[in-house]
């Protein structure tokens, strides 16, 4: 792919620096996309848990995975072929926005259903169809670190990325929490979709085009969807080892987000209500450890913690460490990310970027929900989530070692253009 890595020698990041709140309304989106992927993970959990259509808490951790099968496999799909899509298109509203704005008001439709489902089966169904849609906007949307944001302020980009990703949860979480205590978790759905809309508008509304589309030199569609997954990306080897890294980081992570509902209820007992409580006090103790900032080893300690917590309280420091540990990853992994791949192709990579991320949550809910369902049965009840936590916490170890051959690029005064700049 020579021609590519020629072509990316005219892509480099803008010089002018970028105002504060260009960097905020960018960040902003991340807000809205992840307070849907943190609302509606907890919406499934509460209803594979609790209310009329829960099911056998035996088998909790099956339903779980085959629920995230669809979901992780169209993500895996859509997001990077529609960003490297993104990569060439020609619009007069630049080569990311037109993605950004069908996604979102699609995103919109599925809430909706998916709010309003009566069985497991129709969740699933228009949890499927969500994953098309936000996707569709993600990948896209993905470029738009690398287009827009001068080197200089790749690393205040990247943590305020980062932090709005953690707040974004956080927000799909508190309004899902608060929603059933208030006896209408459909509301929570419904605000959601609110809340992507508006910050959706704040970046297509207020923030430039970015860098100019990619020529297609002749090449089909089909061909240009097909490119994304060609081989030479293995040539990047630092790329391929921090997508490692980032596959088995996350999936600790997932251990704990996706399991939370099922551990609180089957080991420690708690009801509905007090297993939504209790998650919103550790998502408050998440969010103010994550402007600490602190490591693998710390995300390491949190989930083990967790596990083998005798009780509540201490299972809530628990989650004090992970959220400190994920805000550390998130920042980082961003600004380290956008400085490896080639700049003209940055949607194609930022989208096989999130090959790692949604496959994380399968297999991690894949084997820690299994496990889950082996040690309850054969050891009983109470004794999987413990199990899975433990699992969680291995794949942390895993993250730190694969993050070792990555190679930091140094920091370069190249020359660069001012085109994405808006």
């Amino acid at each position: 792919m020579q021609a590519e890595a020629t072509l990316d020698e005219t892509y480099f990041r803008p010089t002018l620096t970028l105002p504060l709140g260009h960097l905020i309304r960018i960040s902003l989106y991340w807000l809205g996309l992840t307070a849907i992927d943190g609302a509606v993970g907890l919406f499934i959990q509460n209803r594979v848990n609790f209310g009329p259509f829960a099911v056998d808490p035996l088998e909790v951790g099956r339903v779980l995975f085959l629920l995230s099968i669809p979901v992780a496999v169209i993500s895996i799909l859509v997001q990077p072929t529609v960003g490297s899509i993104s990569d060439y298109t020609v619009s007069r509203w630049g080569r990311r926005k037109p993605y950004i704005v069908i996604g979102s008001v699609l995103d919109v439709v599925f809430l909706v259903g998916i709010a309003t489902s009566n069985t497991i089966l129709m969740l699933g169904a228009f949890a499927a169809l969500l994953s098309v849609s936000t996707n569709i906007a993600r990948g896209p949307f993905q470029g738009y670190v690398p287009d827009l944001v001068p080197e200089q302020q790749v690393g205040l980009a990247s943590a305020m990325v980062g932090l709005m990703q953690i707040l974004g949860n956080v927000t799909g979480f508190v309004l899902v929490t608060a929603a059933v205590l208030m006896g209408q978790i459909e509301v929570a759905i419904f605000v959601v979709a609110l809340v992507e809309l508006v910050t959706m508008a704040a970046v297509v509304l207020r923030v430039g085009e970015g860098q100019p589309p990619k020529p297609r030199n002749g090449k089909s569609w089909g061909t240009i969807a097909r490119e994304v997954w060609g081989t030479d990306v293995l040539k990047e080897r630092s790329y391929v080892w921090l997508l490692a890294s980032r596959f088995f980081f996350l999936m600790g992570g997932a251990v704990l987000v996706n399991l939370i509902l099922t551990y609180l209820k089957q080991t420690h007992n708690l009801g509905e209500d007090a297993a939504n409580s209790t998650n919103l006090v550790m998502l408050v103790t998440i969010v103010i450890a994550n402007v600490i900032y602190a490591s693998c080893v710390i995300g390491f300690i949190g989930i083990v913690l967790a596990a083998l917590a005798p009780a509540v309280p201490l299972a809530i420091v628990g989650g004090a460490l992970f959220g400190a540990s994920a805000g550390t990853f998130l920042a980082v992994d961003w600004a380290l990310m956008t400085d490896i791949i080639p700049k003209a192709s940055s949607g194609r990579y930022m989208g096989l970027s999130n090959v790692a991320t949604t496959s994380s949550t399968v297999i991690a809910v894949a084997t820690a929900g299994l496990l889950l369902d082996t040690v309850n049965i054969n050891f009983g009840l109470g004794l999987g989530p413990r199990a899975a936590y433990l699992l969680g916490g291995a794949y942390y170890v895993i993250a730190a070692l694969t993050l070792r051959p990555v190679v930091e690029p140094p920091r370069s005064g190249r020359p660069a253009t001012d085109t994405a700049t808006g």
